[in-house]
């Protein structure tokens, strides 16, 4: 994808290359005509992005063009934001207090040029705010009261480059410019690209294990799409894509959800969409959902502090009590005397100020049905691990446990079993589904909807093989020519 740096004046940036052309804003703005391609990657280094400033109009108008500026409106807004700059010293806490530790004085300003900084003590630091707010040129001001917080970010134009940094910074722009995925393997050239994101150090709680990876890859690249697996380190390279698919277990308040709003904001195909996000990783709005629609579940109630006390009467004992937002059977508990669950309420509503309970149903396994673009497409029996009642058993101080499954032909599962969760995952999009459902005295039972379901080598494909990863690689490739062929259409 070719390069376009602007500044105020050509003569602010000092090399072009090959695929580097450097022009001054004017120029950019008043002839449209001179810079046609479409994926025109544009490096804004303007001294001002002020409001209606011709630094903002180079970002605003590269978006109307189909350009992909850099910063573009999304970040020039983030940075003014008191409330954004307080949820990144938050998020970034750790990091920000063990990299600024050393420092004697109670205020710091760090320069970040295309995500580097000249000290290397500061260079994780500066690669996690570029990540954050992705400007080439950018300036944070940290002050220390209790504690180490940004208190400004800014963007700058070339001509606040001190002289002496100037070597550095074109080094870690040609670095940038040099393309995605850092230090990953060449490959042929492709009609399309996707990031599959992924975070390896999930381990055994990845959504897809190593191999599987490695087929959605060879799934890809037979349909012409060149595949790179990225981590969140890697976000600023998340436009150099076509589209996005999530391979690391999501939430909310998480670079998953991050990427997911990005990728859907800056126009690429994405899998997980951040609104499935939302919706999937959050209990209390499945339930209130599948009642609104009147899709069967067992027996459910939003609870809160003020009708806690009615669960056992209306439920009965043993019942489920989960947090909001738990995964992999973690924060769902079975409780079976009302000392028990006021024990467990108790903590859990320090969590949360809305939880969930369900009547209890004793079943061997669960159904999982898996849908994608609104069809289903495999589904797993997922056994209860050896002598619990769910399929996973955390056990403290001794790890996981984990039942068998067994995975059919989708089409030899319980056609009810399979209409409910068809029914169930409409509700929330046209993404990747996995849907429980509980099948107890011939009834069937919605349990919860999850985005980012696993599929896995060796379980989920256990019946289409490889044909599981063409047939999700297909979905990939209909929508970015169906995108493609509108962007067209507008252009």
């Amino acid at each position: 994808m070719p390069v376009l740096i602007i500044s105020d004046s050509a003569a602010d940036w000092p090399i072009q290359g090959p695929r580097v052309e450097v022009c001054d804003a004017w120029s950019y703005l008043t002839s449209p005509e001179d810079y046609p391609h479409r994926n025109l990657r544009v490096f804004n280094l303007c001294k001002s992005y002020q409001y209606q400033t011709t630094g903002y109009y180079v970002s605003l108008l590269a978006e109307a063009r189909g350009h992909k500026p850099t910063p573009n409106i999304m970040t020039l807004q983030d940075m003014q934001s008191p409330s954004m700059l307080r949820m990144v010293s938050e998020e970034l806490d750790e990091l920000i207090q063990t990299s600024l530790k050393r420092l004697q004085s109670d205020q710091f300003t760090l320069s970040v040029y295309f995500g580097r900084n000249v000290a290397a003590r500061y260079e994780r630091l500066a690669r996690h705010l570029f990540n954050t707010f992705r400007a080439p040129l950018m300036r944070f001001r940290f002050v220390r009261t209790d504690r180490w917080r940004i208190r400004l970010a800014r963007a700058i134009g070339c001509r606040e480059i001190p002289r002496s940094h100037w070597r550095f910074v074109v080094d870690a722009a040609e670095r940038h410019f040099a393309g995605r995925a850092p230090g990953g393997k060449k490959r042929k050239s492709m009609r399309y690209d996707l990031a599959i994101l992924h975070d390896p150090t999930e381990n055994d709680d990845s959504p897809s294990n190593a191999a599987a990876l490695k087929k959605f890859a060879r799934a890809g690249e037979a349909l012409g799409i060149g595949v790179d697996l990225i981590t969140k380190d890697q976000y600023a390279h998340l436009l150099e894509y076509d589209a996005l698919f999530i391979r690391a277990t999501t939430a909310v308040n998480h670079f998953t959800y991050r990427f997911a709003r990005r990728a859907l904001s800056e126009g690429l195909v994405v899998i997980d969409d951040p609104e499935s996000i939302v919706r999937c990783t959050n209990k209390v709005y499945l339930a209130e959902l599948m009642q609104r629609h009147r899709l069967t579940t067992p027996r459910t109630r939003i609870v809160h502090r003020g009708n806690a006390q009615q669960i056992g009467e209306e439920l009965g004992f043993p019942c489920v009590l989960k947090v909001p937002d738990s995964a992999f059977s973690q924060g769902v508990v079975k409780v079976a005397t009302p000392e028990e669950l006021n024990n467990q309420l108790d903590q859990f509503f320090s969590r949360s100020d809305l939880l969930v309970a369900q009547e209890f149903l004793s079943t061997q396994f669960d159904w999982r049905i898996g849908i994608l673009d609104r069809k289903p497409f495999f589904a797993c029996q997922y056994f209860m691990a050896p002598g619990h009642w769910q399929i996973i058993q955390n056990d403290p101080g001794k790890g996981e446990k984990y039942g068998r499954n067994k995975t059919i032909p989708v089409e030899l599962a319980p056609r009810k079993a399979v209409a409910l969760a068809l029914k169930a995952a409409n509700l929330i999009g046209n993404g990747l589904y996995g849907v429980d459902v509980k099948e107890s005295a011939g009834h069937f039972y919605i349990i919860e909807v999850n985005d980012n379901p696993n599929l896995d080598a060796g379980y989920e494909d256990q019946i289409l093989r490889d044909d599981l990863y063409r047939r999700v690689m297909e979905v990939f490739l209909k929508r970015i020519e169906q995108r493609k062929s509108v962007q067209g259409e507008q252009g």
